[in-house]
């Protein structure tokens, strides 16, 4: 019950700060997060400590600039934490989701230009309450795929299909109801077998070591972040992404992560630093630096069966490129700096 009860406190969270104005919203983020609370946000914003800075480093601001922002949930799940590669449970109760913030921009954010357009901000968050109040929480704003709805590039033309971050197919991914607990026990099993088994096992020259068609069906959808795009089977995600990601990182390495939670046949992960590699090879546009790297992101997948079919999948891409030297909102506000010449 304690499951049902996060899940509902996440919703009514999200409502009152859909309703919440920029001048208000500090209230929202008191009523709902412990006063020591721990929020990691997306690059530039990090770690913020405390409701009142979460309210006034990011949603305040990010109100001003789209006053009628609103959010479209896709998903919500939650359950008991089970990040640990030595299969522990951390002890620790998560709720996560994913969908979209939507709107128009009236003012900037954080140099990101306001425009006519009109905005799918794809987003993904992880929560962890106790006693009804979040400690703790994780968040990705998709800024890489902000910047090419604007037609601002920061990075080069995504080899996967740009702005494909669709709703579960075919399936209700908005579990407000207390779900089957043996289909749950059923994937976290599964989920563990596949993160610490199979997306550990790669030798470094053969993608087969990985498994990966004992895992993903053979027309999986993976949803990657900006820079990368979307690949809508298997054969496109070892081509477009995971061959050049493992040339780039060949030594990746899942960590214990922040959280690891199923419920039904979804399941989620989150971690700040879940993978750790070196940059040993080129990467989209940059030459390999050698340097060591962590991977701040976050995974929705969706089991059927003995396959995973869908793969929701956030990058902190800002984060990323800045650990091996490359600055993207600088590359951003070079452009936007032109795009408002232009409309001069």
């Amino acid at each position: 019950m304690i499951n049902q009860r996060n899940k509902d406190q996440i919703r009514k969270f999200w409502a009152d700060l859909d309703a919440a104005g920029p001048e208000d919203i500090h209230r929202t983020f008191a009523a709902y997060f412990a006063l020591d609370c721990q929020w990691n946000g997306p690059a530039p914003f990090y770690l913020q400590s405390g409701p009142k800075a979460i309210a006034e480093s990011f949603w305040s601001p990010l109100k001003r600039s789209i006053p009628d922002l609103k959010r479209e949930t896709h998903m919500i799940f939650g359950g008991n934490s089970s990040g640990r590669a030595d299969e522990g449970l951390d002890g620790e109760m998560w709720v996560c989701g994913t969908g979209y913030l939507k709107g128009y921009a009236v003012d900037d954010f954080i140099g990101i230009p306001a425009t006519n357009h009109p905005l799918q901000l794809r987003w993904g968050e992880f929560y962890c309450l106790r006693e009804g109040k979040i400690v703790a929480s994780q968040m990705i704003l998709d800024f890489v795929d902000w910047f090419e709805q604007l037609g601002l590039l920061a990075l080069p033309k995504m080899r996967g299909v740009a702005h494909v971050y669709p709703a579960p197919t075919g399936y209700n991914g908005l579990l407000h109801d207390q779900q089957d607990l043996l289909e749950t026990n059923k994937t976290m099993q599964f989920g563990r077998k596949f993160i610490y088994g199979g997306l550990n096992q790669y030798d470094t020259t053969d993608l087969s070591s990985m498994g990966m068609a004992g895992f993903f069906h053979k027309n999986v959808k993976w949803y990657g972040p900006g820079g990368i795009g979307a690949c809508l089977s298997l054969d496109e995600f070892e081509r477009l992404h995971q061959r050049p990601w493992l040339v780039a990182f060949p030594d990746r390495k899942v960590q214990d992560l922040d959280a690891l939670i199923a419920e039904g046949p979804l399941l989620g992960a989150a971690g700040i630093a879940g993978v750790k590699a070196t940059h040993s090879g080129p990467y989209l546009d940059t030459k390999a630096t050698g340097k060591p790297i962590s991977v701040s992101g976050l995974d929705f997948w969706i089991r059927d069966g003995d396959k995973l079919t869908e793969n929701w999948v956030f990058v902190d891409m800002i984060d990323l490129f800045s650990q091996i030297g490359q600055d993207l909102f600088a590359r951003m506000l070079e452009q936007a700096q032109s795009f408002k010449s232009g409309a001069k």
